[in-house]
């Protein structure tokens, strides 16, 4: 009896614990955030990755240059290929010394500068991507392998050469398709976002249909 009298004073004498956790001050858990990453830590992070967005860029500027060499080792200027077809898709050996569409003709150093600030854009969109998609990401590829193909032909020869004549088009190359595509590519994708946004956004403001009045 006397054990069990000790035991139960020694229990009721000792603090009780809470059943809930203790209140803590949200300033006394909260952490500042960590700082950003450096360049090259986050490129060698997504490095493997992302691996087939510099493959794909590689293999559009690989492209763009070995069609070139080929217009230019078998075709005079201003040749075409087939000679007498009179069909709507022909070779053609012209150069170009302006933008896309002929446009800006003569301003090679000024296309130049335009051509690494949008490399480095694109480099740097990559690095730091606002949304993470694989359809950005191709198309980022392609913008990429485009811009250095012509900005390697710029450079080394002063002009861009074209050859692929489609109808009353305006010629372009490899480098101009890779371009064009990547940026419709680009304009539906967002389109798409919009659309698929806008059905969630009106699925989200119908309520559920009220209950008929009952007799």
């Amino acid at each position: 009896m006397l054990s069990r009298s000790v035991t139960s004073t020694a229990r009721e004498s000792a603090p009780r614990r809470p059943c809930y956790p203790p209140f803590v001050l949200e300033s006394e858990t909260a952490r500042p955030p960590a700082p950003p990453a450096p360049l090259l830590q986050r490129i060698s992070s997504r490095w493997w990755r992302d691996g087939g967005f510099f493959l794909l860029a590689a293999a559009i500027v690989a492209l763009d240059q070995v069609t070139k060499w080929l217009v230019r080792s078998n075709l005079s200027y201003g040749e075409t290929w087939p000679a007498d077809s009179e069909s709507i898709l022909r070779i053609i050996h012209v150069t170009n010394s302006g933008a896309a569409f002929g446009i800006l003709q003569g301003q090679t150093p000024f296309l130049i500068v335009m051509s690494v600030l949008g490399v480095g854009a694109i480099l740097l969109y990559y690095v730091y991507p606002p949304m993470d998609h694989g359809l950005i990401r191709v198309a980022l590829g392609m913008q990429l392998g485009g811009a250095i193909g012509n900005f390697t032909d710029r450079v080394r020869r002063g002009e861009v050469t074209d050859f692929i004549d489609v109808g009353s088009f305006p010629t372009f190359n490899v480098a101009d398709s890779a371009i064009s595509v990547s940026i419709a590519a680009v304009l539906v994708f967002f389109v798409l976002q919009e659309m698929e946004a806008g059905r969630a956004k009106s699925g989200d403001s119908g309520g559920p249909p009220a209950a008929g009045h009952r007799d």
